[in-house]
């Protein structure tokens, strides 16, 4: 009886086992599908940002040369 009541609490813990490894899929699953949504978002706010500093860089180009003077120019980041 002792074996079987073994092979009982293994079988429970492989059980808890399993349910615990499929909650883990899901949550990765879930953090996954979060990450690609961030990731995508950061990609467009880097685009808008570049075209954003490019306009900037257009109209600081078409100041008269004296206004330039006074404003210093973009260095983009490395």
């Amino acid at each position: 009886m002792a074996a079987m009541s073994r092979i009982d609490d293994l079988t429970e813990r492989v059980e808890r086992l399993l349910l615990r490894h499929e909650e883990l899929q899901r949550t990765h699953d879930l953090l996954q599908q979060q990450l690609d949504v961030t990731t995508h978002e950061r990609d467009s706010l880097k685009a808008r940002l570049a075209a954003a500093r490019a306009r900037i860089d257009a109209l600081i180009d078409k100041l008269p040369a004296s206004s330039t003077d006074a404003i210093p120019t973009h260095t983009p980041d490395a």
